[in-house]
């Protein structure tokens, strides 16, 4: 299993219209993927935003925000789990 965790802080005014273009444009593009197990949203007081994502193998970036939603850029990383 590969955990992706998506970042991306939104301008102060855009962080609802940044989380529904998540909700209802990037996730719907892999929900359907075999790869794909699971994805959660989450926001941040300070207008970020996140997606874990759960992937089989593979994953699958999130596409581009529109720019002007945007403070900075999305940054992404990967994360296996560890035996503990």
């Amino acid at each position: 299993m590969i955990v992706r965790m998506w970042e991306a802080r939104a301008e102060p005014y855009a962080l609802a219209e940044l989380i529904t273009w998540v909700c209802d444009s990037a996730l719907p593009e892999f929900e359907h993927d075999p790869l794909h197990v699971s994805s959660e949203v989450f926001s941040s007081t300070d207008h970020r935003v996140v997606v874990i994502s759960k992937w089989r193998s593979s994953p699958r970036p999130l596409p581009d925000p529109p720019v002007m939603l945007l403070a900075r850029q999305p940054h992404s990383w990967d994360f296996t789990q560890v035996d503990r």
